[in-house]
Order: structure tokens, then sequence, then C-alpha cells
């Protein structure tokens, strides 16, 4: 049912939100979180779908309540995009 929705707005000429494309996901290293701010720094691995070579940087997080979840020094896996101009982390979670 989804495919076919989103097959419509397509056709409709319609752009399909960033989260509903499948982003890679992102090998990474968190340097600090500050969640009052909404804000992540992570030292992450290249980033295919922004062309980011690996670095250092901080991230807006779609969703400020993912920010609990994780702590600086912790290895994670994430998924970012650019929302209205701004890196942002779409998911993330600590890595196994």
């Amino acid at each position: 049912m989804k495919k076919h929705i989103i097959a419509a707005l397509v056709l409709l000429g319609a752009t399909v939100p960033a989260a509903a494309q499948n982003l890679p996901s992102v090998d990474g290293k968190i340097t600090k979180v500050d969640v009052s701010a909404g804000k992540i720094t992570i030292d992450h691995q290249k980033i295919p779908n922004l062309d980011m070579p690996p670095m250092t940087m901080v991230f807006r997080a779609s969703n400020p309540d993912q920010l609990k979840t994780v702590k600086a020094g912790d290895k994670v896996k994430f998924t970012a995009d650019s929302i209205n101009g701004q890196m942002t982390v779409m998911k993330i979670e600590k890595a196994r």
C-alpha cells in the first residue's frame, strides 16, 4: 500500500520526503551530546547521500528525544540527511 501511495505522489509530481527514502547507515563515534539544543557531535565515516567525507561535525536531531539514548564515547550507526539546509540525524542507535 505504501509503495502505491509513493508511486502516486511521484506521478503527480510530488517529491518523496527524505524520511521515506532509504538512507545509508553510517558508522560514527559520539563526541558530544546537547539534548537541550537538540544537537549531537559525531566523528563519522563517509556519508554517501550527502557526498560528505569522514569528519567530525555537529548535527541537528530530527527527534531530540533520540539523543537521550546515547552519550559521548558511544559507537553508533546513524542516518543523516540535509533538511532545510541543516545536516540532520534522522535515526541513531548504539552500534552492536
